[in-house]
């Protein structure tokens, strides 16, 4: 079935997608959470890429609050990133968290 001119057919999110989404919201101002922690988190350890793009694609979640295992801020929205974690009182300092990491302790 083709949609009709000027209207777009939205699939609905997966389950991960909406797991995801959940993990992400959870993350509280002022900390940091890794890519992959939030997969684990997930249900889907290992698609760290694939939570990228879940949040490449979901609008409103904070997704300043996750970057690299490494603490690295997202390569190209450095400087946007940079401004929002400071917001919250993270430190950044040439593209990454700064040491000590405030990484979010989801237990």
């Amino acid at each position: 079935m083709q949609a009709p001119v000027g209207f777009r057919i939205i699939a609905a999110g997966s389950e991960f997608e909406a797991r995801v989404e959940e993990v992400v919201l959870s993350i509280p101002p002022g900390a940091v959470a890794a890519y992959s922690a939030v997969a684990e988190r997930a249900g889907r350890p290992g698609a760290a890429r694939a939570v990228g793009s879940v949040m490449a694609r979901s609008d409103g979640l904070p997704w300043h609050r996750v970057v690299t295992v490494a603490g690295r801020l997202v390569p190209g929205h450095e400087r946007e990133h940079a401004e929002r974690l400071r917001a919250e009182g993270v430190r950044v300092r040439d593209g990454h968290v700064a040491s000590p990491i405030p990484w979010w302790d989801a237990t």
